[in-house]
Formats: C-alpha cells, sequence, structure tokens
C-alpha cells in the first residue's frame, strides 16, 4: 500500500503506521521519488539508527528488528560524514545552519556539537552534503516525532543489522537485598528508599527495575488517595455549608427577634396609658417565647452542625496531607525513574579505560584489562534491547562496525537487499579478552537497562565526546572531512552553544548540510 505524506498523517496509532511510505518531495538514489518503508507490524520505540554509507541508506531498529529504513545523502567528497558512534544529543524540527548561510535544516536530530545532524534535505542519488545525513522530508519528520534524545546512530561503512547475543560479560540487572537498601550501600548514589515499605515485599530480591514500579505504585495509591480526599471533603464542605447556612437563618431570626423585642421594651417605657402599657407588655411576652423558640434553634442548629463543619475542617487537612504524600511519592517515582535512564559504557583498547555515562552525564571510568592488548579488537556496539525473566534479566544485541576495507572484494549488491546480521564471532572474541573489576561491575548492574549500551573499540574517545554527550567514538581508519572542516560548538550545558559561521562555497537554493 503507497500513501502520500497528507494521509500517513492521518493513520492513528504507531500499530496503524506499519505500512509502506511513499512522498513526492525528495528524489532518491534511483530517481524515483521514495520517502522510505515501515514494516507491517507495531513500532516500538526507535533504540538504534545505522546509516550505511556504501548504501547511502538508514535503517531504524527497535528491540525486535527494523522498523524503518530510507534512502539518504551523506557528506561529499572532502566533507564526508565520519564512520563512527554517536547519539542525537539535540532535536529541533525548525532548524538553520550554524555554519552555511543560514540554510533549513527541517526536523534536525544533533549528534555532534560540531554540527553534524539527521535531517530532511535534497537526494541526488548520491553523497552531497557536507557532512550531515539528509533524509527524505516525509521520513525525516515522522522519524522526529518517534525518536527522544539519546537514541544511538552508527554511522557505518557498509550496512549491517544487529544480531541477538549472549555473553557472560554483558551486565544483567543486579539484584539488590533489603540490608544494602536500608544502610544505602545498594550503588554509590543509593536510592533513598525505607527497608519495608509497602510496595516493596519483604525477601525479595529487588532490581531498580522492582524498585521503580514499585515507587510509580505508590505515587498512583498516593494519587488515587488524594483524589479520595478531595472528594470527600468536598460532601463535608458541602454538607457543611449546609449547616452553616441553617446556622444563619437561625442566628438572623434571633437577632430579629431580639430588635423587636427592644423596640417594645423601649414603647412600655413611654405608654402614656395604662391600654397602651397592657398592650406592650403582652407583645413583649410573646417576643421573649418567640425569642426563647428562636435562640432554642440556633442551638440546636449548632449542636448538629458543629460536628459536620469539624469534619469539613479535618477533611481540608487530610487534603493537604495526601497532597504532600502524593507529592513525595511522585518526586520518589521520578528519582527511580532517573535511575532507570540507559547507561552508557565504553571499552577502549587505546586507553586500558573503562568509562560510564548516563544521561549525557559522566559517572565514573576506571582501568580494565585486555589480554593481548597490543592486538586490534575492532568496534562493536552491545545494546540492551528489553527487559526478560520479569525484569530480572535483559536482552542484548550485537552489532560490529567493520571498516570499509573489510568489505571492498564484496560485490555491491542492490541498495534494496537486506544487510548481512552481525557475526557473533569477532564480538564473542572481543568480549572474551575484556576483565572488568567486579567493583564496576557490580555498580553498572545496579543501574543497566533498556537503551543501555557496552561499546568496545580500539579508539580512544573523540573529542566531540564533551557536557552534553553521550560517547562520541571515531573510526579512524575512515574519511572524517565532516569532523575535520568543522570548527566543534562550545556547548554550555544549559542547552545552548556558540554560533560559527562559514559561507559555502556551493552555496544554492538547496545547498543543505
Amino acid at each position: 500500500m503507497m500513501i502520500g505524506p497528507a494521509s500517513f498523517k492521518s493513520l492513528p496509532g504507531l500499530a496503524a503506521l506499519a505500512v509502506l511510505v511513499l512522498g513526492a518531495a525528495h528524489a532518491s538514489p534511483r530517481g524515483r521519488d521514495h520517502d522510505g518503508e515501515m514494516l507491517r507490524r507495531p513500532m516500538g520505540a526507535p533504540l538504534m539508527a545505522v546509516v550505511a554509507l556504501r548504501e547511502q541508506r538508514v535503517t531504524i531498529f527497535d528491540a525486535d528488528g527494523k522498523i524503518m529504513r530510507a534512502p539518504v545523502s551523506t557528506g561529499q567528497t572532502g566533507y564526508e560524514t565520519p564512520a563512527g558512534i554517536y547519539s542525537v544529543i539535540q532535536k529541533e524540527a525548525d532548524h538553520h545552519s550554524n555554519l552555511y548561510d543560514d540554510a533549513e535544516m527541517p526536523f534536525m536530530q544533533r549528534i555532534t556539537w560540531s554540527g553534524i545532524a539527521l535531517h530532511a534535505g535534497v537526494l541526488p542519488g548520491h553523497p552531497a552534503s557536507h557532512g550531515c545525513v539528509r533524509m527524505p522530508y516525509a521520513f525525516a519528520e515522522h522519524l522526529f516525532e518517534l525518536t527522544k534524545l539519546g537514541m544511538r546512530v552508527l554511522v557505518v561503512p557498509r550496512d549491517v543489522a544487529p544480531a541477538n547475543f549472549v555473553h557472560p560479560l554483558l551486565f544483567r540487572p543486579k539484584p539488590i537485598g533489603e540490608e544494602a537498601l536500608a544502610s544505602g550501600e545498594a550503588s554509590a548514589e543509593p536510592m533513598h528508599l525505607a527497608a519495608g515499605s509497602p510496595s516493596l515485599p519483604p525477601h525479595r530480591p529487588l532490581t531498580l527495575k522492582s524498585i521503580a514500579d514499585a515507587r510509580a505504585a505508590e505515587a498512583e495509591e498516593a494519587a488515587r488517595k488524594a483524589e479520595e480526599a478531595r472528594t470527600s471533603a468536598l460532601r463535608a464542605a458541602a454538607a457543611a455549608l449546609r449547616f452553616k447556612k441553617a446556622v444563619r437563618i437561625s442566628e438572623a431570626a434571633v437577632q430579629r427577634t431580639q430588635a423587636q423585642l427592644q423596640e417594645v421594651v423601649r414603647a412600655a417605657e413611654t405608654a402614656s396609658s395604662l391600654q397602651a402599657v397592657a398592650y406592650a407588655e403582652e407583645a413583649r411576652n410573646k417576643l421573649g417565647a418567640r425569642l426563647a423558640q428562636a435562640q432554642a434553634a440556633l442551638a440546636a442548629a449548632q449542636a448538629e452542625g458543629e460536628p459536620t463543619i469539624d469534619a469539613a475542617a479535618a477533611a481540608r487537612e487530610t487534603v493537604k496531607a495526601a497532597d504532600a504524600v502524593r507529592v513525595a511519592a511522585l518526586a520518589a517515582a521520578r528519582e527511580a525513574a532517573a535511575k532507570l535512564a540507559p547507561v552508557s559504557v565504553y571499552i577502549s583498547r587505546a586507553t586500558q579505560h573503562l568509562y560510564v555515562r548516563q544521561s549525557f552525564q559522566p559517572v565514573f571510568d576506571t582501568p580494565i584489562t585486555i589480554e593481548e592488548s597490543e592486538k586490534p579488537i575492532g568496534t562493536h556496539v552491545f545494546t540492551a534491547l528489553d527487559y526478560i525473566k520479569e525484569g530480572a534479566d535483559v536482552r542484548w544485541s550485537a552489532i560490529t562496525m567493520s571498516s570499509s576495507e573489510h568489505g571492498a572484494s564484496r560485490a555491491r549488491r542492490g541498495d534494496e537487499a537486506e544487510p548481512a546480521a552481525t557475526d557473533a564471532g569477532p564480538a564473542r572474541a572481543a568480549l572474551d579478552r575484556i576483565a572488568i573489576p567486579e567493583e564496576a561491575r557490580n555498580r553498572i548492574a545496579e543501574v543497566v537497562s533498556p537503551g543501555s549500551a557496552v561499546i568496545v573499540s580500539d579508539e580512544p574517545l573523540s573529542k566531540e565526546t564533551s557536557k552534553g554527550t553521550d560517547f562520541i567514538v571515531l573510526m579512524s581508519g575512515e574519511l572524517q572531512g565532516g569532523i575535520k572542516m568543522r570548527r566543534r560548538i562550545g556547548y554550555d550545558g544549559y542547552g545552548g552553544f556558540s554560533r560559527p559561521w562559514a559561507r559555502s562555497p556551493y552555496r544554492t537554493p538547496f545547498s543543505w548540510w
């Protein structure tokens, strides 16, 4: 089924988007209008984008495999898009180039602060950008809607697909015992949880996921109780209002009768005849009796209404207390969820170090041991896909980034051909050579979650790795014109960055990055 961009936008839900999509905006490498494809199945959250330089295409993967694919145009000669490992560090739907004449870059997803990004652009059928990855317009728009900051972007010399992978070195969620929880020894940055919490069953191994689930359940329950308290308080306030109205009516009756009685008393005092005195005395007696009745009614109304009014006041205090519990529970749930943010582990043969980042911030690094450290280990990315065994473990995939010369002898297949899945042998051999200190393994295991990654490479960290980025790794044996031709942007840590300016030597109305 082929549909245009307008129809595409009208399809409800991700499951309904499992169709082939065709747009009429930009030409593909085959010279026909093509905006990419999506698999005929419901899509999960994108975990990884693989940009294949040789095939000039991008493939998006979720936990279950490929979900989207489209042609691209990468960096032209001298401005090559560098093969390497990146992640989305900024998104801006209506972006303009900081370097090239304020050129439009729709649905920009930045992967380096020096200016390389994924965005919509012209596809002439060959590499033509100044380092960015241009995508079909409708495809770029839809991808922009699906992705979140941190999605891994692999730029590979030749196309390759991830394969399911199992290895003992890869982390699994570490159970956290109650004793460690109570003592705060569960991690270097312990969760603020109390042992014996009603949502944390006793004598049951806990992981960060089970803790986060428990905190989320507590926050939901606290919100429910706060809503119940507000409903009860509204009912109590309505009942109190009825009694307050009855009391005000009784008070008004007493005040009127008292005023009338005072007038009668004054009339009696100034009466000039016995008949007038008699009339005044009779009226005073009647009003006295009426006053007693009004006062009795007032006392009864006050006695009956006081508990209801007190209950309304107590209900208001209950609402305040329940809302305070709700706010605290929500904060605890958010804190627990933050601990589940994917972590990135980088193992460099060049530096013999392991580095850890979470939410674009460095956490720690430590020396590690790599057997035959003088021998290349390759570049491999292992991604935690999803939880299995009720959160007690995670499922991993592996992708090996071969250099371009490794695939040079292979005849180029059609650009619609499926890439070969990663050969598990080199990836397994790489992990077999690595020894990680037990303390570091335990710290990482406590926070591993879907979306986390372990990256192994011969390379040191690129200088592009800085504030506001995940690990950025450049394959030194590949062309890096798109990096060399750019001055790094100074990220200020608050979402802003300096804007160097350069004029494109190839200026045309369509000369986007």
